[in-house]
């Protein structure tokens, strides 16, 4: 059975104690700022977005306060089991999903629509972690150390290809990727992985990508090419946040959104929103607080004894700051445009649901820090 030092809490009042409060904190701010930037999105209105945003906020926080007790030792037995359902609801998606806006993406489950993609990135953290908490250090980098990893991140990231979703699907690779790189792989693996990823990138981006993909990442160094067209959304992003200057024109008073001129804007795009209202100084805050949730995150990684709840703690961080990197830069003009939502301020369920559920896993890591679950042990290991 798991090993627990002393400082290990095993009621509920002293993990509630243990909680990182800190972190917590910074979750509802973002969650503050989200409904209501969705409220001035809505035209002043609660309808639709920002009521239903701060009901999904409250579920997913009370989720994630339940997630967090837990101990390690239940979540390394459900980390197959997870990853399992959350593939088939993948191939359910591809199978039986709605298509919404040309991509079959989402899974009608009873009166619930859901995201098995965003589903997929924590539960290939939770697959990945619990793979390397059971393999000796020493095999990491030998070729059944490589092989699982690759079948655990490939089979998904093709299935979430096909929708099509080409940003989530660099997302889930990246994040994958990175918990491989965490669990201690050689620089000797590393080096020719790297030149054989760019390889296939080049190739891939030559042959594999479909014509409208190819265009958006072109769009990106030339909006002006198309201004009515491909280039459409990133120029009124770029006149949105350029717009509101230092401090920003007020809350509710953008012209790009309460005039409708920037498609998508209670979602991918609701940074140029906050930009434009809130300016500069705005926009740093709001940045500011995601870089102090991966500092504490980080942090909580590094104080962890269990190879487990180290990986799946970092490996939730980097979903979490690919997120937040990949959709400012986005909005910005600086990467394409992708389906890529901004972390618990975007409108969005299943994204709001699976991030908080994340953080309620790191949130657990912090109160279980100290306990080492030995290799092999869980629900059902």
């Amino acid at each position: 059975m798991a090993v627990f030092r002393e400082s290990v809490p095993r009621d509920l009042p002293g993990k509630m104690m243990e909680l990182n409060w800190t972190l917590v904190l910074l979750l509802v701010l973002l969650g503050a700022a989200g409904v209501g930037m969705l409220y001035s999105v809505g035209g002043g209105d609660w309808e639709p977005w920002a009521a239903r945003h701060a009901i999904r906020f409250a579920a997913g926080f009370v989720a994630m306060l339940v997630i967090a007790m837990f101990p390690p030792r239940f979540w390394m037995g459900v980390a197959y089991p997870i990853y399992v359902v959350a593939l088939i609801l993948l191939i359910g998606a591809e199978l039986f999903g709605a298509t919404v806006n040309g991509s079959q993406r989402w899974l009608d489950v009873g009166p619930i629509r859901l995201q098995p993609s965003e589903i997929m990135k924590i539960a290939l953290v939770f697959a990945l972690a619990r793979f390397y908490h059971d393999l000796p250090t020493e095999r990491v980098s030998r070729l059944g150390g490589l092989l699982v990893p690759a079948a655990l991140i490939g089979i998904p990231a093709l299935l979430i290809l096909k929708q099509p979703d080409l940003g989530t699907t660099l997302l889930l690779v990246a994040t994958g990727g990175a918990v491989v790189f965490l669990a201690g792989l050689s620089w000797k693996v590393i080096v020719p992985g790297v030149i054989a990823g760019i390889a296939g990138g080049i190739g891939f981006f030559s042959y594999g990508l479909e014509d409208y993909q190819r265009q958006r990442i072109m769009t990106m160094f030339s909006p002006d090419s198309d201004p009515l067209g491909a280039g459409y959304q990133i120029l009124q992003s770029k006149i949105a946040l350029g717009s509101g200057g230092f401090t920003g024109k007020g809350f509710m008073e953008g012209t790009q959104s309460q005039l409708d001129y920037l498609p998508e804007k209670q979602t991918d795009f609701i940074f140029t929103i906050l930009g434009e209202e809130f300016g500069f100084v705005g926009g740093l805050v709001i940045l500011t607080v995601y870089a102090l949730i991966l500092a504490n995150t980080v942090a909580i990684a590094t104080s962890c004894k269990s190879t487990f709840l180290r990986l799946t703690t970092m490996g939730v961080a980097t979903t979490f700051g690919l997120y937040v990197i990949i959709n400012v830069g986005m909005v910005m003009g600086a990467l394409p445009v992708v389906g890529v939502p901004l972390p618990m301020i975007s409108y969005g369920g299943t994204v709001m649901l699976a991030v908080l559920a994340g953080f309620g896993l790191i949130l657990g890591a912090h109160i279980h820090r100290n306990a080492e679950p030995p290799r092999g042990v869980g629900l059902f290991g």
